[in-house]
């Protein structure tokens, strides 16, 4: 007799087969399925620490180099003004002495510009083939032209030859339809006129005035010859081959923007005094980047309880020494002695920059500094703490380099060389790794779920087979006794 029984239906034996197998299942895969959640929660954490904290890095480097800026220079000891920057620019450096100048600028430096004798055909006239040769300041710089040339092709070739050395060409046009060639350079100063040899028809003696030597063909100098700017400081005469004067007075930069208009010339006042307020400025700034650093690795690193209070709940780097080592590192520098010898000034402490014991923090006492400031020529030396006296021995600097190991990129882009992207290509291993844990699991039950499933589905067939037996045999006998009780 064939038995109603449906495998999986559970009707055979009355159990509730996927129930039963769902359990088995769970049994055997929650333990491997809690570590691999744990883990992935721990791993994923630990991957947005790295960015967060990457991202904090970056952004301390940035205001150090910020801060040590040598075109806008956050800790200048001194401050430099002029009175009239249309005519004359200043800017200071740590060495300045305070003090008051008046400066009259007679004319700027020019460089040397020079033309050739004039061609009929225009742009387009044929140049001959050669080296053409431009000496200045006694070095030949040379400019292969090719067969075929032009003069607009041989303004080309210089412009792409000598652009590196300031040297540029153009072509000039007049009504006529007739063309030269104009030569100029970005080097200024008496002596730095040009000459052009090489090639028949763009022979130039620049040390000429164009008109002045018939022989020349009307080739030679533009607008004159090349000539020292001429300045006069409370009434001493300079003289400097360049518009940007130093050491003219000690400490002080002087950018040339034009002569000093008047008969006679208006004196320039230029003012020098110390740069308190902007150190001050400066210092807070730093001392904000730092903190705001050491805040982000403490929140990074700091266990906090849960909502309910009763668990601690792990950061992305609770516990990790390379938070410590980071800190170690910058730290170091900031307590360490200045780099720069013989300077009143050791540490920052000197300035009112304290460590609170509490945070780690640091804290600025402006009384402190202001105290310290009013020691005359401090300025030059808080500038000169911080940005050194080179390029590495600044606390800038030293700052910087202090992280470097962390952020450290090789030069293709390609290579993991800092401490954080080394970690990141750890994490990101892991992270492969877990999900290839979890595909195995979840294969592993799957397959487990259909076995499972299948025995107990044969189980509860068996189970419904013997009671169809059980019952038939029941209803033999039965009948059987209903027999005989009937005779």
């Amino acid at each position: 007799m064939a038995s109603p029984i449906l495998p999986g239906s559970g009707l055979g034996s009355g159990l509730d087969i996927g129930a039963i197998v769902t359990a088995l299942v769970n049994a055997d895969k929650s333990p491997k399925q809690t570590q691999i959640d744990n883990a992935t929660k721990t791993n994923t954490l630990k991957i947005s620490g790295i960015g967060t904290l990457k991202s904090a890095l970056t952004a301390f480097q940035t205001a150090m180099t910020n801060l040590g800026s040598k075109t806008n220079p956050a800790f200048a000891g001194y401050t430099a003004t002029s009175g009239t920057p249309a005519v004359l620019g200043v800017s200071a450096d740590n060495t300045a002495v305070s003090g008051t100048y008046s400066v009259v600028v007679n004319n700027l430096a020019t460089g040397s510009k020079i033309a050739s004798a004039s061609f009929a055909g225009g742009a387009a006239s044929a140049i001959p083939s050669g080296t053409l040769k431009i000496t200045q300041n006694g070095t030949d710089y040379n400019v292969t032209i090719p067969a075929n040339a032009t003069l607009q092709s041989t303004r080309d070739a210089i412009n792409s030859a000598q652009a590196v050395n300031g040297i540029s060409a153009n072509i000039v046009t007049d009504s006529s339809g007739a063309s030269r060639l104009v030569i100029s350079s970005s080097k200024t100063g008496a002596g730095s006129d040009m000459k052009v040899s090489g090639i028949a028809g763009l022979e130039i003696d620049g040390t000429q005035l164009m008109g002045s030597n018939p022989a020349a063909g009307d080739s030679g100098a533009v607008n004159g010859l090349a000539k020292d700017a001429s300045l006069t400081i409370d009434g001493l005469a300079v003289t400097s081959k360049s518009n940007t004067v130093t050491g003219a007075i000690s400490g002080l930069t002087m950018n040339l923007v034009t002569a000093s208009p008047g008969t006679p010339p208006t004196p320039v006042t230029v003012t020098v005094d110390g740069n308190t307020k902007g150190l001050q400025t400066s210092v807070q700034a730093f001392v904000d980047a730092y903190n705001t650093l050491k805040n982000t690795i403490d929140t990074l690193s700091k266990a906090t309880p849960d909502e309910d209070g009763k668990l601690t709940v792990q950061a992305a780097f609770t516990g990790d020494s390379l938070a410590r080592s980071l800190v170690a590192d910058i730290r170091g520098q900031i307590t360490a002695p200045s780099a720069t010898a013989g300077s009143p000034i050791a540490y920052l402490s000197q300035l009112g920059v304290m460590t609170d014991r509490n945070t780690g923090n640091l804290t600025f006492d402006t009384t402190a500094f202001n105290k310290a400031m009013s020691t005359p020529g401090m300025s030059g030396k808080v500038q000169e703490m911080f940005t050194g006296t080179n390029d590495t021995n600044g606390l800038l600097a030293r700052m910087s380099k202090a992280v470097d190991p962390y952020l450290k990129a090789s030069a293709d882009g390609k290579t993991t060389t800092g401490l954080l992207d080394q970690r990141l290509t750890i994490l990101n291993n892991n992270t492969r790794n877990l999900t290839s844990q979890q595909l195995a699991l979840d294969l592993r039950v799957a397959n487990l779920t259909k076995t499972l499933t299948a025995k107990y589905n044969a189980m509860d067939l068996l189970v419904g087979q013997m009671k169809a037996t059980a019952s038939n045999i029941t209803s033999f006998f039965s009948s059987l006794n209903a027999q005989q009780s009937a005779k």
